[in-house]
């Protein structure tokens, strides 16, 4: 099996999480334990929305497109991250915070298996 196959794999069950976590909130308006910041559940439905409809199909074909919409992924993570720590600090939840560090763990070892899966192609073709 092609790693791009194994990293859709992982992309489409985090992107099913993150559908499940933000559509609970937006979609069901379940009321969590602790305080939500009124953007992120949003951001999280919006951004698994995206991963299962586009960059998992990406990934499964093994687009040239495919470490752009991993790379967007991360960068987007990353800065998400960087806001709940610096302007949300004392407000998110460390339930928030631990999920995006999940999520930027999954889409790094996406990232590995991109970029070995490129390099074995580009080894084949030379």
């Amino acid at each position: 099996m092609k790693l791009t196959k194994i990293a859709s794999l992982i992309a489409l069950y985090i992107g099913v999480m993150a559908i499940f976590a933000g559509g609970q909130v937006v979609l069901l308006n379940k009321a969590m334990s602790y305080h939500v910041i009124p953007w992120l559940p949003v951001y999280n439905l919006v951004f698994g929305l995206l991963t299962v409809f586009i960059t998992t199909i990406l990934l499964w074909r093994n687009s040239h497109f495919s470490l752009a919409a991993v790379l967007t992924s991360i960068t987007s993570h990353s800065a998400v991250m960087i806001i709940l720590q610096t302007s949300y600090r004392e407000l998110v939840a460390p339930d928030s915070i631990r999920a995006m560090a999940i999520r930027l763990a999954t889409w790094f070892i996406i990232l590995i298996l991109v970029a070995v899966q490129a390099r074995k192609d580009k080894k084949s073709s030379d």
